[in-house]
């Protein structure tokens, strides 16, 4: 079965890069279908309702660099929706909260007050700090800057303008924290946030920490209304401008004719055909299965068959019937020891009862005027830990994007209550006991994040090595016509990261530097085609399709 409909473009995926993607494709002129296998868009940042009365968070837990002409709000306001994308702010002194024994910090924005906070709370690794602080804000503003230029640079020409990302940015983070003589508490408080990306020290590029830390340096947000704002405003630009959602509906094959992308066959025997397509499902999935390696270079193939993965998460979803005590809007990141070299190293062997460490998350305090968050004088929040790679900690041979079931599994069940029971533990440890006034605890695994999202391993931070250290894919690819956009690409991991790798993959399709275009205040879309919220709009509605959004919806609060 062939749509009758004639498609400048398709794109694999909802996930943030590929909804970036399309819609600034739309907004260009081009005609864009999107395929989306889950029942609504959003990838990492879509919602899911409880009891009527809760609404949770998958991935957006906190943004950073929301301000005035920050990534996120410039990406936003390009297609006409500054109006309708807000942010608030979390606690600019002290968003993130880390606490391990001995040791407890609250991150600040801005580098000059994060360096003082840092040198107050271990003076004696003072010196070091200093060193490891210029390396990684140096680092940070040449990408920035790098990132807005509208220059096609040579190679010597991005050298001299980025010195420090040309000497550091490929090393891996130990050797920083080896040539600044950091002790093994300032290593665990500068890296304590690493599970941003889902690396240990020994793993991740100073390039990628650094920018990372960078990005919430220009202060922490949260998106005002949930994470599914985002989604369902990049599904109006799309659909307003010619373009169409279809969810429930999984790519099976991208089709490659004579070395050039000509569309997509779904699972249930439909295609659709295109001269552009553009994959923004799991990198490793799109080489080695959308594809295929019949259509691409062997070396290609080999670095995507012997690519690793960032590791994955488990997160509980708790709320409670009474508040939390008054505290900062801000998070927690606990350790149980002061070496997070160690605790990577529990993690990689499955040594995670007890857990070695605890992210934690407070929606009820980013987004208190929410109707949707929680009822009044009730607490919402997250749990989030790293989990071993791989299948065999959950005592399963495979994943569900390749056919395993496992929500019966015994095995899986065991693995999944002992991890909760132990994040639990932890969690009271950190905010007092709170099981008494449970309403709602749901964990869900990295099966359940591969089974939603089909990444390899159920990470949701990408690649964590393609190749050489620090090496990542481009957008573009060998095959015409087929680009990749998401958490993988060089662009970096996690929200904004995918939003760049969108916004820039549609640049290059378009042959404009959207980026800089759009941070210097240019809007494409024409924000009068853009839909009007009446009382009854609901994020979540929005982004299903517009072919699903007349059907039963999805439970609304309340």
């Amino acid at each position: 079965m062939t749509d009758n409909r004639v498609w400048d473009a398709i794109v694999v995926g909802s996930g943030m890069g590929g909804l970036v993607c399309a819609a600034y494709l739309a907004a260009g002129g081009r005609r864009v279908l999107v395929v989306e296998q889950h029942d609504v868009a959003g990838g990492n940042s879509h919602v899911f309702r409880r009891r009527r009365a809760y609404e949770f968070d998958v991935g957006v837990h906190y943004l950073g660099d929301c301000g005035p002409g920050g990534f996120l709000p410039t990406v936003f306001g390009g297609l006409g929706l500054g109006g309708r994308v807000s942010f608030l702010e979390m606690d600019q002194d002290g968003f993130d909260e880390i606490v391990f024994p001995g040791v407890s910090m609250h991150v600040p924005a801005g580098w000059p007050r994060y360096r003082r906070r840092l040198k107050e709370t271990l003076p004696r690794d003072a010196a070091g700090i200093d060193l490891f602080v210029d390396v990684c804000a140096s680092l940070g503003a040449e990408s920035y800057a790098m990132s807005l230029s509208d220059q096609d640079l040579t190679a010597a020409e991005q050298i001299r303008g980025a010195p420090t990302t040309f000497a550091w940015g490929r090393r891996p983070l130990t050797a920083l924290f080896d040539h600044c003589a950091l002790s093994p508490a300032a290593r665990t408080l500068l890296a304590a946030q690493s599970p941003n990306y889902g690396m240990s020290p020994s793993q991740v590029t100073v390039s990628m920490h650094a920018n990372v830390t960078d990005h919430y340096m220009r202060g922490a947000h949260y998106p005002k209304g949930g994470g599914q704002m985002l989604a369902a405003g990049l599904v109006e630009v799309l659909e307003s401008h010619g373009g169409r959602l279809l969810t429930r509906s999984t790519v099976q094959r991208i089709l490659v004719d004579g070395g050039r992308a000509v569309g997509v066959g779904l699972t249930d025997g439909r295609h659709f055909t295109a001269p552009l397509v553009v994959s923004n499902a799991d990198y490793r999935r799109t080489v080695l299965d959308l594809v295929g390696d019949a259509h691409l270079p062997g070396p290609l193939v080999a670095r995507a068959r012997k690519a690793t993965m960032a590791l994955p998460l488990a997160c509980l979803y708790v709320a409670l019937d009474r508040p939390l005590p008054e505290r900062r809007n801000a998070n927690v990141w606990w350790y149980a020891d002061d070496d997070v070299d160690a605790s990577y190293q529990r993690v990689a062997e499955g040594d995670i009862d007890p857990v070695p460490l605890l992210f934690m998350s407070f929606a009820s305090q980013r987004d208190p005027g929410s109707p949707n968050v929680c009822p009044p004088e009730h607490s919402n929040f997250q749990l989030m830990t790293l989990c071993p790679p791989g299948y065999g900690h959950w005592g399963l041979g495979a994943g569900p994007a390749d056919g395993e079931r496992y929500r019966r599994n015994d095995t899986y069940r065991k693995a999944k209550a002992r991890l909760t029971e132990a994040m639990l533990r932890a969690a009271e440890g950190v905010v007092g006991p709170f099981r008494d006034d449970l309403v709602h605890l749901e964990a869900a695994s990295p099966l359940t994040q591969e089974r939603y999202t089909r990444s390899t391993g159920g990470t949701p931070y990408g690649l964590a090595s393609w190749g050489r250290a620090g090496g990542r894919p481009d957008t573009r690819t060998p095959i015409d016509g087929l680009h990749v956009v998401g958490a993988s690409t060089r662009y970096g991991t996690g929200v904004t990261g995918a939003a760049l790798s969108g916004i820039i993959c549609a640049g290059q399709i378009l042959g404009r530097r959207l980026l800089p275009e759009v941070h210097a205040g240019r809007v494409l879309s024409d924000p009068d085609l853009l839909p009007e919220r009446g009382a009854g709009w609901d994020a979540l509605a929005v982004s299903r399709g517009a072919a699903r959004r007349g059907g039963r919806g999805p439970a609304r609060i309340g």
